[in-house]
């Protein structure tokens, strides 16, 4: 019989995850599940209050003894990355998420979803705190719980936060995903998005028309997964059709991922040549293909080309510029920090492509996301980005720069939560950054450069923004063990 998530240990935070895993939530679509964390609030006492962004702050009242202690801001977030696999039907609007128990290679117990994102990116942080809010043998002072909105597509409720909206000013963010460290600073970042508006010819008879499919890839955090050098379906996309040289493409559709934090996974196009095309194409799949899973490590890479129909293409000479803008635009890691080995500095994700045709127009937008840990290095990136779309006569805008959150090294937060860890676990905790985009720069800014003592921690994920996103039972286990003990330890001051 398959043992339900519900059952696992800790079964009061598990219990908290399943019921979130029901209510649908994605990004800037959260009405569904704001409505039922305040109803968990009003369930149990607590009051709350929600302001224009659909940001929750709830507050509950300290274990008896310790209400003199200072307030304790537990913070996360309510949305999710909704991605899924090609061949699963799931209406992330409407439909609750499958969770599945499953193990690992090494037969660790995790849990994993049935062909989607799982969301324990950030839902088992919001179920943990909800846990510690309510279970009387959690030991804590005052607690206000800090629910964000639209942190997976550009932080927008913490960035509307007002300074009075919650009083506490020491804060546990509970959005990592390594169970070992904890976080104290991370990159800052910006997106930029290029349009290009192409005129449409219709085509004489004696062409090819072909659709070229990428699937199959891994996919990944752009933050978290970008220095594992994952492959790119769009960069692969592009890579099968500059490969057929010997053929004068025009573009009719061109697509590929869904979100700008998540590596593309998927990406398609069509496109018109002449007689030969469609070899020219398979050949050029082959050679790319073979390569993405020999030495890319996407083993499921499937790149398939056949033949289609369509009547109106963009010419030979637009289809060059954005094809030569695709294949130009960074991906990847672009630089690390000299003082911390294995940490990304910078880097670029080319996340998303959308098109549509309309009054003999082919439009075509590409989403970029930087991050960087420097801000003179993330305008840098950015700036390069532009300088690619002016050469190729694209329009590009550029914004929603969120900023990164400075390392505290004396921060009084951060020497409790190490002692606890040591006294728990017998070793040292690592101390460190994270190249993703947590919210607590945001948040600090937002209520005051240098009022917010902050640090970051969590249960082990991988593959988060992606249909992989897993978590290890045994980790919310100890990520469940350590938040409790923190608690108790900022209580008694």
């Amino acid at each position: 019989m398959t043992t339900p998530i519900a059952a696992l240990e800790p079964k009061p935070v598990w219990q908290l995850f399943a019921e979130l895993a029901k209510v649908p939530r994605p990004s800037k679509k959260e009405i569904k599940i704001r409505a039922h964390t305040r109803a968990w609030a009003e369930q149990h006492g607590f009051p709350a209050r929600e302001d224009p962004a659909g940001n929750i702050v709830i507050e509950v009242p300290a274990t008896p003894g310790y209400e003199n202690a200072p307030i304790t801001v537990i913070q996360g977030h309510l949305d999710m990355v909704c991605e899924k696999n090609a061949d699963i039907e799931l209406d992330f609007e409407n439909d609750p998420i499958r969770p599945v128990v499953d193990k690992d290679d090494k037969g660790e117990q995790i849990v994993r979803a049935d062909g989607t994102t799982l969301g324990a990116d950030n839902g088992i942080g919001v179920a943990m705190a909800m846990a510690a809010a309510t279970l009387p043998e959690v030991k804590h002072g005052p607690l206000e719980l800090l629910c964000t909105a639209d942190e997976e597509m550009g932080m927008t409720g913490a960035k509307a936060l007002q300074p009075d909206f919650f009083k506490g000013r020491r804060m546990l963010n509970l959005d990592s995903e390594e169970d070992d460290a904890i976080y104290i600073g991370c990159a800052g970042g910006m997106d930029s998005t290029l349009t290009f508006e192409l005129k449409t010819e219709p085509l004489p008879a004696d062409v090819e028309v072909c659709r070229v499919t990428v699937s199959g890839l891994r996919g990944g955090h752009t933050g978290g997964d970008i220095h594992e050098n994952r492959g790119n379906a769009l960069k692969l996309l592009v890579q099968t059709l500059r490969g057929a040289e010997d053929t004068q493409l025009q573009l009719a559709e061109l697509a590929g991922g869904s979100k700008r934090n998540a590596i593309p996974r998927d990406a398609s196009a069509i496109v018109a040549g002449s007689t030969g095309t469609l070899e020219c194409l398979t050949q050029a799949a082959k050679i790319v293909q073979a390569e993405a899973v020999k030495h890319g490590g996407e083993k499921g890479c499937s790149i398939k080309v056949e033949k289609c129909t369509m009547e109106a293409f963009a010419t030979v000479a637009d289809t060059q510029r954005v094809l030569t803008t695709l294949a130009a635009l960074p991906h990847g890691v672009l630089a690390v920090v000299p003082e911390i080995p294995g940490l990304v500095e910078t880097s670029n994700s080319t996340s998303i492509v959308e098109c549509s045709v309309a009054g003999g127009t082919l439009r075509i937008t590409i989403s970029c996301l930087s991050r960087s840990s420097s801000r003179p290095r993330l305008h840098n990136t950015v700036r390069q980005i532009q300088a690619i779309a002016q050469l190729a006569g694209a329009a590009v805008e550029s914004g929603n720069e969120y900023p990164g959150w400075a390392p505290n090294i004396d921060s009084p937060t951060l020497a409790k939560c190490k002692k606890v860890y040591e006294e728990l676990f017998d070793e040292e905790p690592k101390v460190a950054a994270i190249h993703a985009g947590l919210e607590c720069g945001l948040i600090g800014q937002r209520m005051g450069e240098g009022t917010m003592d902050m640090v970051s921690f969590g249960p082990r994920i991988e593959g988060a923004h992606s249909p992989d996103e897993r978590i290890w039972v045994a980790s919310v286990q100890k990520s469940w063990k350590y938040l409790t003990a923190v608690l108790a330890a900022l209580a008694k001051g």
